[in-house]
């Protein structure tokens, strides 16, 4: 039956192709073109569209230097803006300027300025703080005037009291300075640090005796009124840019650490070290162990300022070791013998490399430090944040092994291509 009005078609017939609608059509449409577009920046990345052009869809960005390499870099970057902007005629770095303004900050110590440092020193288990510090950077200058730098770093362990100590502290370096200064060029080390510490050792005997110390409220002065039975070892290391000076005089210690391996620049002078002994002897003493090996049975070393009651025997004059300084010098660890008494050189010279090896930024000057809230530290300073971290946690490690004295460490960085 054919379909009367209704648009029905019969059944023989093929129905014609309907046509869609202009909506249908516009949302077909498009629902295809994002697909288009997409496929089209996949293939060309950078067509134009109204003049502008497109951002590249797959750019990925080059891998970031090394962190240390990248440091560099910026410095004498850095470096080479400055000298540009005063320069407005160079518009382009060139390479060489580079190179010269890293090497020119590499060879800033090589022209006297002080090498870094830090102080730590603290009384740990003792009634008494009987140890003293010095640094002096730049003490004193050389007359040809290539360099600036002389710097002075001292560890002084009294005994008995402290004026000794405090003493030495104040007046060996200005000592050292006037016996430089009085001497050719070059200085000759050995003499010149002998002769300064045979005289710091005639200061101390000057004052000794009832009382003549009026300005001193050191406790031998209110209890005993007598101070010839005061004395205090002395590790000196005056640092040039060519060489390391080392005098001691007693037990206490100075350590280089040269690429990874302690070298000891000084030796304790112990009653019983062999050579001692017999010049102990010699000189018509005795050494007798109470408590270990004494002078007399009553001082634990055989060298030390002061102490007249003692004398011969016990003798003033420092063992002096001269060494030249070396492209693989790290840093340089001066203590007394509470550090050494539990801690060995080679522990010692780990613990300093760890610390230089660190990348943490450097703290504010001034910032106070936390970490020696239980140990307040009688003298502690420092010029940068790797060394003083280094003393601290030397003087820790030695707290926590139980050191019965005084503690007192100064680490000196000796490296001449660090720079931060």
């Amino acid at each position: 039956m054919a379909g009367i009005c209704c648009g029905v078609v019969g059944e023989g017939e093929t129905p014609a192709p309907i046509e869609p609608s202009s909506r249908t059509s516009r949302r077909r449409r498009m629902d295809i073109l994002p697909l288009k577009l997409i496929a089209d920046a996949a293939v060309q990345p950078a067509t134009l569209e109204n003049g502008r052009k497109r951002q590249k869809l797959n750019y990925c960005p080059p891998s970031s230097p090394p962190r240390e390499c990248e440091t560099r870099v910026e410095n004498c970057v850095s470096s080479e803006e400055e000298a540009k902007e005063s320069n407005p005629k160079n518009d382009m770095l060139h390479s060489n300027g580079a190179v010269d303004s890293c090497e020119s900050s590499k060879s800033a110590e090589a022209r006297g300025e002080c090498p870094k440092f830090g102080v730590t020193s603290v009384c740990g288990r003792r009634r008494d703080m009987e140890d003293a510090v010095s640094v002096h950077p730049s003490f004193c200058h050389q007359k040809n005037g290539i360099s600036d730098g002389f710097h002075f770093f001292g560890v002084f362990d009294g005994h008995g009291c402290s004026h000794v100590a405090m003493k030495c502290r104040d007046l060996l370096h200005e000592i050292v300075k006037e016996e430089v200064d009085g001497v050719g060029e070059p200085v000759e080390w050995k003499g010149t640090m002998e002769r300064s510490f045979a005289q710091m050792d005639k200061e101390v005997s000057h004052m000794s005796g009832p009382l003549k110390r009026s300005s001193s409220t050191c406790r031998c002065d209110i209890q005993t009124q007598q101070c010839d039975t005061v004395g205090s070892t002395a590790v000196v290391a005056v640092v040039t840019p060519e060489k390391i000076i080392v005098s001691n005089c007693g037990d206490s210690r100075a350590v280089l650490c040269r690429n990874g391996v302690a070298i000891p620049l000084s030796s304790d002078h112990k009653p019983d070290r062999p050579d001692e002994l017999e010049r102990i002897e010699a000189a018509g003493g005795r050494v007798i162990y109470w408590d270990g090996a004494r002078v007399l049975g009553v001082l634990a070393m055989s060298r030390a300022i002061g102490d007249n009651y003692l004398k011969p025997y016990v003798i003033s004059e420092p063992e002096v070791t001269i060494t030249d300084r070396m492209a693989e010098d790290e840093c340089l660890i001066i203590a007394s013998d509470g550090l050494w008494d539990v801690v060995s050189n080679d522990t010692a010279c780990g613990v300093a490399r760890m610390c230089q090896r660190s990348r943490k930024p450097p703290s504010p000057r001034g910032s106070p430090r936390s970490d020696l809230a239980k140990a307040p530290p009688v003298a502690s300073k420092s010029s940068d944040k790797a060394c003083s971290d280094a003393s601290v946690l030397l003087t820790k490690l030695a707290l926590a092994r139980h050191s019965t004295d005084n503690i007192s460490v100064v680490v000196v960085d000796l490296r001449r291509n660090h720079h931060q």
